[in-house]
């Protein structure tokens, strides 16, 4: 199964980082790489959303189940798209009051033998720009 490891040092706390990713909601209007996004169930430690994404010529859809863990991290589970299987987690480990290393994990398989290479190389390009625009400001203007 394809995995994909991201990590980037920012400049903000865990807690910051945090949020900023749990933020799902506002993901459109932020990010270029998702064109809409969708919280179907919420609780205290748990969130079921949907993502459309495109990068490129690459677009597709997902829709996991995440367990919250404040301000640590975000385990994602599949519940449907086009994969067999996905699990991603974000980790927010703080290296100082307001500085912490953000990582993201992927782990994939394609439901699609056809469409498994374009998927992994997708997904590559994705997690880059996912870390990359969650660290690079979190407090910049929404698009």
């Amino acid at each position: 199964m394809p995995t994909i490891r991201r990590s980037a040092l920012v400049e903000h706390s865990s807690a910051r980082m945090f949020d900023l990713v749990n933020d799902v909601q506002a993901y459109p209007r932020r990010f270029r790489w998702c064109s809409a996004a969708q919280i179907l169930e919420q609780g205290e430690d748990r969130l079921v959303a949907r993502l459309d994404l495109g990068l490129g010529s690459f677009s597709t859809w997902f829709q996991t189940e995440n367990t919250l863990q404040r301000p640590h991290s975000i385990d994602m589970q599949l519940r449907d798209g086009p994969f067999k299987q996905l699990h991603g987690r974000w980790e927010f480990h703080a290296l100082a009051e307001d500085a912490c290393k953000v990582t993201l994990t992927l782990e994939f398989e394609p439901s699609s033998r056809l469409l498994g290479p374009a998927l992994a190389i997708g997904f590559q390009g994705l997690a880059d720009r996912m870390v990359n625009d969650s660290s690079a400001s979190p407090t910049r203007p929404e698009r």
